[in-house]
């Protein structure tokens, strides 16, 4: 008899364990979602998926209410479900750390996931003379509102801010308007100016910068934790003779040191809009790099006494035509034609970050971001 109950409840401890086994591989569903890396290099960044895709890791090809993302040692990723400004997802967004040539397996499961600590942000600053502001864990930016027009301090292009923490400081440091010396986390030191800043776009007619004014509308569509997503629109103004506007998309993601821009100018016609990404020069020098074939233009800027130094680039998803210099600003050039999104990147680094330490480490740096947008992330469901 009591050989009899101890078989009974082992058969019943291993019919719990197989149905829990069952439970687990039901929650899994039968699917994969697997990430590929094929670059000889480690890669830390957001790999994306198009959320009807994603549905079909499960069998119903319906979503849990809340869902976690398992590798097949129970490890969780962070994600973003992307919206892009719509009311519904239309992708899913994933943090992944993954090795030089190897792939991360994951499984969808039902459940809570762990909440995500926000790495991007952006916003508009009506209290600062409608600027717009944005960050991620390492950098931040600002483009110029309306308000701040013909002010004395007024400025024309991107200003880039240095920053040498992965907490997000924005609304931290318009609160005190104390941004101009270092506490700790950074600081604004990067002087604008009347130019393109650190790699903002205009059109180029007869070897002369054509600026527009200040932003007028702004959207943000999505805001975080691990990638913002905001639009600037321009009222129009006159270009070679041509009523000309824009709006320029901005993407800044976790972990990078540049934006993605994608920029669609609109005007009569279906000629092509010659068109820079520029960078002011500073007089006491620096180290300018060029690389058509990689579509690469950056500059490595002089020391800023106790500030440190910047650097600053433009890619171009293609190769650049040409690369020159005049207005006191190192010109990439571009052109588009009405209606038609032109999409590149640009953004800085400073060596106070303690990240990327010279002009060498830059172009380094610069040369593996456009190696990775060579070859993004392979993302499926096996």
């Amino acid at each position: 008899m009591r050989v009899k109950i101890q078989r009974n409840r082992w058969l019943a401890l291993f019919m719990t364990a197989l149905g829990l086994l069952s439970c687990n591989q039901e929650d899994k569903g039968e699917k994969q979602l697997v990430i590929a890396n094929t670059l000889a290099i480690e890669r830390a960044e957001l790999a994306s998926i198009p959320y009807q895709e994603f549905l079909t890791l499960y069998k119903n090809g319906k979503e849990s209410k809340e869902f976690k993302l398992l590798d097949d040692q129970g490890n969780e990723y962070a994600y973003q479900l992307e919206r892009m400004g719509s009311d519904h997802v239309v992708n899913v967004l994933i943090w992944v750390k993954i090795a030089a040539n190897s792939e991360v397996k994951l499984h969808a499961v039902a459940g809570k996931p762990a909440p995500v600590t926000a790495k991007t942000f952006a916003r508009y600053i009506p209290e600062r003379y409608d600027d717009f502001a944005w960050e991620n864990d390492r950098i931040a930016f600002r483009m110029y509102g309306k308000a701040l027009e013909g002010r004395p301090d007024d400025a024309q292009g991107l200003d880039i801010w240095a920053k040498r923490t992965e907490k997000l400081i924005v609304d931290a440091w318009y609160k005190t308007g104390d941004y101009h010396k270092d506490h700790g986390d950074g600081l604004d030191y990067y002087a604008v100016g009347m130019t393109l800043g650190a790699g903002d776009i205009a059109p180029y007619i007869a070897n002369k910068i054509i600026y527009s004014k200040h932003y007028r509308k702004q959207e943000v569509l999505d805001n975080g934790p691990l990638r913002s997503t905001f639009r600037l629109s321009y009222e129009p103004w006159q270009v070679n003779g041509k009523e000309v506007s824009v709006t320029k998309t901005i993407t800044l993601d976790a972990g990078s040191q540049l934006n993605r821009v994608e920029a669609v100018y609109q005007y009569e016609g279906d000629d092509k809009l010659p068109l820079v990404a520029g960078m002011v020069l500073r007089e006491e020098g620096g180290k300018i790099i060029k690389n058509l074939s990689k579509g690469i233009a950056a500059y490595w800027e002089p020391v800023h006494g106790n500030d440190g130094t910047l650097g600053v680039a433009v890619i171009g998803q293609i190769d650049l035509p040409e690369i020159t210099e005049n207005e006191g600003q190192l010109l990439a050039h571009f052109s588009t034609v009405a209606g038609e999104p032109l999409v590149y990147y640009n953004g800085g680094a400073w060596d106070k970050a303690g990240m990327i330490h010279n002009a060498n480490d830059w172009e380094k740096y610069l040369m593996s971001y456009k190696e990775k947008l060579n070859n993004p992330l392979r993302v499926s469901i096996k």
